[in-house]
């Protein structure tokens, strides 16, 4: 039962880091291009 105590914790910690993390992506805009970067390798650059 001890080891539930330290595991229960550190998971919503992790998932709040994750969380957080996903907002500040959405919040600098690294979501808004997502077919820029597959249709620029396929165009040759010369």
């Amino acid at each position: 039962m001890s080891a539930l105590s330290i595991l229960i914790p550190a998971a919503l910690f992790l998932g709040l880091l994750g969380l957080v993390g996903f907002f500040w992506a959405l919040k600098n805009r690294q979501f808004d291009d997502l077919d820029g970067a597959a249709e620029r390798i396929l165009l040759d650059d010369d």
